[in-house]
This record gives structure tokens, C-alpha cells and sequence, in this order.
């Protein structure tokens, strides 16, 4: 018999140790990824926009740090083939979705999308979830994700939206072969 899925075709953690040891590298990935982004933003000369992602990235290593402390784990569990509905987790941030001379404001765009698809990913897993353990975290963690999403809406509402020219370059970087 075949693996309960969510909609999205992920496979459902039937254990909390899978659950978490899934959201684990999630949050791992995550950051990994805003740090990576920061790096491009700073070659850029684009700080603003690299702090940002900074901080995004404390913010996904705090949790990735709370999970390995609530599961009483020293080393960092594999996750199945199969965990997420696509290639990456679903609150990575695309590389090809960053312009190296994008504002804060697309930055916070590509955050609040990541944090949103992590909400609906954590919401998605309660809902096909076989285990109450695993339900309960999911829930825990899609709540978590909101109160994400909800502090990046905030950040946009202060930051003003670039305007329509931003990515106009009067001296573009040239690329050699």
C-alpha cells in the first residue's frame, strides 16, 4: 500500500521523528538559502536587501536550533525521497526569482512567498496526518510559519514599493565567456 499524500503529492511523516527530522531540513535549507541570497545581495553592493535576508536567515537557524534541541538530536537526520511536492522545500527562496538589483520590497516579496508556501505545507501535513503526535507539530510549526508571514506583512507595509525602472542599470555586469 502506497504512502498517504497531501495535495501537493508530498509523502506524510508517519512518525513525529520523520515529522521533525522533515522540518528540520526544511528550516536548515531555508537558511541556508537567505544566507545564500545575502552573499549575491552583498557582491551587488545591495546591503540593504542582504540584511534583510540576514535576518530572514536567523530567524529559519532559531527554529532549525529549536528542533534539534526538542528532539534531543546531535546529528542532523536524513529526510526521505519524496518529503516535498517539489525539488526544493517549500520555504527555499528560488535563486531565479532574485534580481541583483531588486529592493528591500521584492525582497520581502520572495520571503513572504516562502513563508506562505511553508504555512500551507505545515497545514497541508496536518491535515493528512496519521499520527496525533505528528498532527500537533505540523499545527505547531504551520503556526509558527503565520506569525512569519505576519511579521514579513508588517516589514512590506513600512517599505516603500521600488519604482517601476528599479531594475534599469546604466552599466550592466558583462559576462565573458
Amino acid at each position: 500500500m502506497s504512502q498517504p499524500t497531501t495535495k501537493t503529492d508530498t509523502k506524510t511523516p508517519q512518525t513525529l521523528e520523520e515529522f521533525m527530522a522533515q522540518a528540520l531540513v526544511m528550516e536548515r535549507e531555508a537558511a541556508q538559502r537567505y544566507n545564500d541570497l545575502a552573499d549575491a545581495m552583498e557582491i551587488h553592493n545591495n546591503r540593504d536587501v542582504a540584511q534583510m535576508f540576514r535576518t530572514m536567515a536567523g530567524y529559519e537557524a532559531k527554529h532549525a536550533e529549536q528542533i534539534m534541541q526538542e528532539m534531543n538530536w546531535v546529528e542532523v537526520p536524513g529526510v526521505p525521497t519524496g518529503a516535498w511536492p517539489a525539488m526544493e522545500p517549500p520555504e527555499s527562496v528560488p535563486h531565479d526569482e532574485v534580481h541583483y538589483l531588486m529592493h528591500p520590497w521584492h525582497a520581502l516579496q520572495l520571503a513572504l512567498a516562502a513563508e506562505e508556501r511553508a504555512r500551507e505545507f505545515f497545514d497541508q501535513l496536518a491535515l493528512v496526518a496519521t499520527t496525533e503526535s505528528v498532527r500537533k507539530a505540523a499545527l505547531e510549526l504551520r503556526d509558527e510559519e503565520a506569525e512569519h508571514v505576519a511579521l514579513v506583512l508588517a516589514w512590506i507595509a513600512k517599505t516603500p514599493k521600488p519604482d517601476a525602472q528599479w531594475a534599469n542599470d546604466p552599466d550592466p555586469p558583462r559576462y565573458v565567456d
